[in-house]
């Protein structure tokens, strides 16, 4: 999963319904970045891009726009519509130089990414960059509180916005913030107002390629010992807040997120056996797990991730001299057992 060149990046888009996905759509496409987006929405709901921007009753399914966007609908599946766009693109009937899938309101983007490692056609024209999820402040709570697709897609999120900040008192707010990092420690969380981000928030965040990530920061992983699962709150010192907010602690969301370490070397054919036995019992509920893994038999790093029950892995960049080998992964899912998996790990070492 290295970035070959010439792949083209893609981003899925999720979010609540309302929380502003078509905003922040707009702003990317109309801004005037020079990129050459094309856009996919996964099926017209309420909150579709403006037909002035998008023509639904068009016959044409793809629209080239004024700025050299090009926006297109699904009719039929995802990888049909990503066929379709990179073979045009060959082709030079169009021209675009990154995808954004916009899904629906409480979609699974569980089915969305593996669209990108199921298919050989499709990785071979496509990199996944990452997965960016939206959540309206305002509703957060009640829907985090009664809608699983809502949690998964939080757990799911390489990067999420918090929008409609500006609705809800700051202590909601920090209150909705410390939630989401329970259920996925992993994503940098910001708020976005009426869409305005930086688009070095939105594209190229490598969410998905661990290589790429690690050769440019190498403590990528430590940003996930906050031991969340013991309830610790070191983290929060960073943000300067006092950690005796009686709030926090009244969610116990079914989506978490929990890391597994070890010094010493995976027996590489145990561990295959033991991930695929896990992945085809509990696939479903993993949203995402990835790692760094010292494996017996290579000098190399070997980085794993998965989606659901896509899993893959790749040699990555050698351990260096000195350097600490260890391994490290991260799993986030629904009601996984974590005891199960913890001790089965252990068993798999060398």
């Amino acid at each position: 999963m290295s970035t070959a060149p010439g792949l083209i990046p893609a981003t899925i888009l999720t979010g609540f319904l309302g929380a502003g996905k078509t905003t922040l759509l707009k702003r990317v496409l109309t801004e005037a970045h020079g990129q050459k987006i094309a856009v996919i929405e996964n099926e017209f709901g309420e909150e579709n891009i403006d037909t002035d921007i998008l023509v639904s009753d068009t016959n044409e399914q793809i629209i080239q726009m004024s700025n050299g966007c090009v926006c297109c609908t699904i009719r039929e599946d995802l990888r049909t519509t990503l066929s379709d766009l990179a073979a045009k693109r060959r082709k030079g009937e169009l021209d675009f130089e990154r995808v954004v899938i916009e899904t629906t309101g409480l979609a699974d983007p569980g089915p969305v990414a593996q669209t990108f490692f199921m298919d050989d056609e499709i990785a071979e024209a496509y990199l996944l960059d990452s997965i960016l999820t939206l959540v309206d402040a305002k509703h957060a709570d009640g829907q985090l509180d009664t809608r699983q697709e809502a949690r998964m897609q939080v757990g799911f999120a390489d990067q999420i916005f918090i929008s409609k900040s500006d609705l809800v008192e700051p202590a909601a707010v920090d209150a909705l913030v410390h939630r989401i990092r329970h259920m996925n420690p992993r994503a940098p969380i910001q708020t976005a107002h009426f869409g305005e981000v930086a688009l070095s928030q939105v594209f190229d965040l490598r969410g998905f390629n661990l290589n790429a990530k690690l050769e440019i920061d190498p403590d990528f992983l430590k940003a996930d010992d906050h031991g969340h699962d013991h309830h610790h709150h070191d983290h929060d010192h960073e943000h300067g807040e006092h950690c005796d907010h009686p709030h926090h602690h009244h969610h116990d969301d079914d989506v978490k997120s929990f890391v597994f370490r070890s010094d010493k070397p995976f027996n590489p054919a145990k561990l295959e056996d033991f991930l695929g036995a896990i992945v085809q019992v509990y696939g479903p509920k993993m949203l995402r797990y990835k790692g760094v893994l010292n494996m017996k038999g290579t000098d190399k790093k070997v980085i794993f991730q998965g989606v659901h029950q896509m899993m893959g892995s790749d040699l990555g960049p050698k351990w260096m001299p000195g350097e600490k080998k260890q391994s490290k992964m991260v799993f986030i899912g629904i009601d996984l057992p974590k005891e199960v998996l913890m001790q089965g790990l252990e068993g798999c070492l060398a």
